[in-house]
């Protein structure tokens, strides 16, 4: 076969290495192919397809490749019909169009109507929003947020992904409480109608698996329509998506599986990374190939992210390796706070050449606003990445400037009503409601201190929040968040919530410091409300239509697949990334390392990790532990201890301190779950000493003269403490 491949190598330049001219021969049987990042593996998967079509004679209608997205299927498509001009093209497709097909003659076969509640709207046939919202109405009593409903969206298709029953959604844990309630009573709506029954996306794929599994004539059917199967992103696959692959190869096993079990990042809506881990059962026979060779990156991001990822236990042992040459170092850069992180990036553009092959990746949304508002402060294009950022619709925002409206017409009780009880006012729905229908009119403050029944402590909070009110018209309005979040009582409100419907509060106060950091330079509450609405259309036109030349915004989720010559991934804060909730299990902490990963392997020449010291309301913070792990790489490998101190102005002054011993110590402790209160422990520097608490990525330790709080990410990064007794 030496002559295809020379022949496609004369027509197209594409050379293939010699794994991956294994992947392209290996046509027959299960093959599980781990592809590490940047080494080649669409253009693997097009060569193996057309090999198959154009030396073995295989008809295209009987391979079925399977994309994880429906541009991920236009786009292999396309560079299909490139490198093989003369070939009929395949039909790539979605895993959820194919099992929208199968779902369908099942359902047909039972005599069971149905309509779709998500994609095109049709008329008379509610939306899957709108059913989520109405069961979360029906149990909460109340509407949703946004975050809210986006939360139980997420958790109704994680239950059904991973083939969970109706009956255990009671007893899992949702993102809130009553979240298994909830999907209940979804599902009560959607199948009230036992004559056209209401079907999500995620409904094809149940639906689809169990038509396979429970009916052996459609089952036969549908595998009798392909002969070979080809799935893309097979790391980011459901269960209930492998499952309906199982079905489909059951009698030919002709499955090709690509993969990275390195980038799963995708648990949360439902992917399986034990699933790759244990190919060999349902497929013994499977045979593994590891594309370990990296195209994309330079030798020394090649090198520190192999190394990285490594710590994770749950992964195939692999290699990856660097064809790319030296392109400088990785650099691991700390800030006095967030806006001087902001502006060293914003310098940092300024100064390139070309800013559309630079991203900025960050892990939450919420973290874009404030470079979006300084990218077009400074007139440099962006693109959002991600289309989903909500920042400037979020409610809080809303309330921020209901908030603000007030304070020009404190006689408006349509806006008194959306935020009074979001303020410390000790009044219930009940009497707001009443007083909102009452024909009470003027100042709402002093039209409220006329209802009859109330406490002294009520009363005396009207008036003080009436003086307030009173005062708020002619301040800035960086003031007027200060006053509404704490003197108003809004920020406790936010804390409440977050209690109540496991929101991280740090992300809701966030979103207060983001606005109050826009507002600074404004001189009025007008002047604040139209920057929003400016800075709103900004993003819309970002996203739809982004300058030639934008630099990228992107989540490291959105950012899989992407390359980009300069990468900054910044907000590298514990509690952060990872956040408190990984830190406590071990099965998120990896995904976090993972999602950490693909952040670091985006980069080609230059990646630069960014954190900061203080937080917008002036409290500590402790850089990722996952920083701490690389900067213990990077020092292992130039032999020194770096310390980098960025300065106000964003420069980076680089101070070097000697170390005589920069290797791990022997049995250097490498899981951070190990440490725990009553370790006894020997550090590198201060000798033997006992844990006594872990707690916000710090270790606080008793040695026997002294008593130090460490950095626990430094720790196991650079490997300086190991059991007492071992490596004595």
């Amino acid at each position: 076969m030496t002559d295809f491949f020379e022949r496609k190598r004369a027509e197209t330049g594409v050379a293939l290495n010699e794994v991956q001219k294994q992947a392209v021969l290996t046509t027959d049987g299960p093959l599980l192919l781990l592809a590490c990042p940047g080494s080649g593996k669409t253009t693997t998967m097009i060569m193996r397809i057309g090999y198959m079509i154009e030396e073995k004679g295989i008809n295209p209608g009987r391979i079925k490749p399977i994309t994880f997205s429906k541009a991920s299927a236009r786009d292999m498509a396309n560079r299909f019909a490139q490198l093989f001009p003369t070939l009929r093209v395949p039909a790539f497709s979605t895993i959820h169009s194919l099992a929208f097909k199968i779902a369908r003659e099942h359902l047909e076969q039972t005599g069971k109507g149905f309509a779709l509640i998500e994609g095109e709207k049709q008329p008379g046939i509610p939306t899957r929003n709108a059913l989520l919202r109405q069961s979360f109405r029906d149990v909460e009593k109340e509407e949703p947020k946004e975050e809210e409903l986006a939360s139980l969206s997420t958790f109704a298709s994680y239950v059904k992904n991973r083939l969970i029953s109706p009956s255990e959604w009671g007893g899992l844990k949702g993102p809130f409480p009553q979240a298994g309630m909830m999907l209940r009573k979804y599902e009560a709506l959607k199948t009230r109608n036992p004559r056209q029954l209401l079907l999500d996306f995620d409904d094809m794929l149940t639906i689809a698996e169990e038509g396979l599994r429970t009916d052996p004539d459609l089952c036969r059917r549908t595998q009798d329509r392909f002969d070979y199967v080809i799935t893309d992103e097979s790391q980011d696959t459901s269960l209930a998506q492998h499952r309906i692959v199982e079905h489909l190869v059951r009698r030919h096993q002709n499955l090709c599986a690509v993969a990275d079990d390195d980038q799963t990042i995708y648990t949360w809506r439902g992917a399986d990374p034990e699933y790759l881990l244990g190919f060999t059962g349902p497929y013994p026979d499977a045979k593994i190939l590891m594309m370990e060779t990296n195209y994309r990156s330079s030798e020394e991001i090649v090198g520190v992210s192999a190394g990285f990822i490594k710590r994770n236990r749950k992964r195939y042992e692999k290699g990856m390796r660097a064809v790319n040459g030296n392109a400088g170092p990785v650099f691991v850069k700390k800030f006095p706070d967030r806006d001087t992180q902001v502006r060293y990036i914003i310098y940092e553009l300024l100064a390139e050449e070309n800013p559309g092959d630079a991203a900025v990746l960050f892990r939450n949304n919420s973290s874009s606003t404030a470079f979006v508002h300084e990218l077009h402060r400074r007139g440099i294009p962006f693109y959002m990445k991600d289309a989903d950022d909500r920042f400037f619709d979020h409610w809080i925002v809303e309330d921020v400037l209901n908030f603000m409206r007030l304070a020009f017409n404190t006689a408006h009780k349509g806006v008194f009503g959306k935020i009074a009880l979001k303020m410390d006012l000790y009044i219930s729905r009940a009497a707001l409601d009443q007083f909102i229908r009452s024909g009470v009119g003027g100042n709402v403050f002093d039209g409220f201190l006329e209802e009859p029944g109330l406490k002294d402590s009520q009363r005396r909070k009207l008036v003080l929040y009436r003086d307030i009110y009173g005062s708020l018209k002619g301040k800035r309005p960086a003031e007027v968040i200060r006053i509404i979040r704490r003197d108003l009582g809004y920020e406790e409100s936010l804390k409440s919530r977050a209690d109540k419907f496991g929101y991280r509060a740090d992300a809701l106060l966030g979103m207060l410091d983001t606005l109050e950091s826009i507002a600074k330079p404004l001189r009025t509450m007008t002047e604040f409300a139209e920057r929003l609405t400016e800075l709103k259309e900004a993003v819309k036109e970002a996203k739809t239509r982004p300058s030639e030349g934008a630099v990228t915004l992107s989540t490291f989720h959105s950012s899989k697949g992407l390359e980009f010559r300069r990468v900054f991934m910044i907000d590298l804060i514990e509690g952060q990334f990872p956040s408190a909730e990984d830190a406590k299990d071990p099965d998120l902490l990896e995904e976090a390392r993972r999602l950490f990963y693909v952040g670091m392997t985006r980069a080609k020449a230059r990646l630069e990790l960014l954190g900061y010291d203080r937080d917008d309301r002036g409290s500590s913070v402790s850089a990722s532990r996952f920083v701490g792990e690389v900067d213990g790489l990077l020092a292992i490998k130039e032999g020194r201890e770096r310390l980098q101190a960025p300065s106000a102005a964003g420069e980076t002054r680089s101070f070097v301190r000697s170390s005589t011993n920069t290797e791990p110590m022997p049995g250097a402790i490498q899981d951070p779950a190990k440490i725990v209160p009553g370790l006894k422990i020997r550090h590198r520097v201060f000798g033997d000493g006992e844990v006594e608490a872990v707690r916000d990525g710090r270790v606080s330790v008793k040695f026997k003269k002294q008593q130090k709080d460490l950095d626990l990410g430094m720790c196991i990064g650079r490997g300086l403490i190991a059991e007492a007794g071992e490596g004595a």
